[in-house]
């Protein structure tokens, strides 16, 4: 175990780490700057995919519009998670602590924890939730999450469990979340549908 903050990281994975790292300082140039790209770009692409699986559920009955309502729902859960996580590991940086050359520019601030990667959680959620709403565009998320958590370990901002962890709790929270939320939602716009099914009778032709 390698001793960093208040957590002791597996020594599998600060080796994961260092390997990946290090390979990723000797790469060429465009894949250097591919990765550091999608780092941030494959939540976007993430974020675009579970809005065309919303969409593709909002012309059916009150359960698709209710997971179409709630879509975005878990990934904010899981990253309020995540964050919440971070306060309580206190998993310092690796970049701050093995001694590798990075290609993400600048190591966070000390106090921006590591366990677990954000990114890697946000995109978990994406990808299940797409997932669950669209299989077909889903199939298209997994691998692009995949990716997204990759990169956070090669630009070298995180070890490889961190971004492990991260993919995994966001996933749980996309499973978990979808259906319970969507539920309750899914009954509420059936009770205003029926309402608007039901013909008003005024209080005239009542009396009659």
């Amino acid at each position: 175990m390698v001793h960093n903050g208040s957590m002791d990281v597996p020594e599998i994975s600060a080796e994961w780490y260092g390997d990946v790292v290090d390979a990723a300082a000797r790469s060429p140039e465009p894949v250097q700057w591919f990765v550091g790209h999608a780092t941030e770009g494959v939540i976007l692409l993430l974020g675009a995919l579970l809005l065309m699986a919303a969409l593709s559920r909002r012309g059916g009955g009150p359960h698709d519009r209710a997971l179409a309502l709630i879509a975005p729902v878990p990934a904010l859960l899981a990253y309020v998670g995540s964050e919440w996580f971070k306060t309580v590991v206190d998993e310092d940086r690796p970049c701050r602590t093995i001694g590798r050359a990075i290609i993400a520019g600048t190591c966070p601030p000390p106090g921006d924890w590591s366990f677990p990667s954000n990114h890697a959680t946000i995109a978990g959620a994406l990808a299940v939730t797409t997932l669950l709403l669209n299989r077909r565009l889903g199939l298209i998320a997994l691998p692009l999450a995949a990716l997204g958590a990759f990169s956070r370990v090669f630009v070298g901002v995180h070890y490889p469990h961190d971004v492990v962890a991260g993919v995994l709790f966001g996933a749980l929270v996309a499973v978990v979340a979808t259906p319970l939320l969507a539920r309750p939602t899914a009954e509420v716009l059936r009770r205003r549908a029926d309402r608007a099914d039901t013909p008003y009778v005024s209080a005239s032709t009542r009396v009659k």
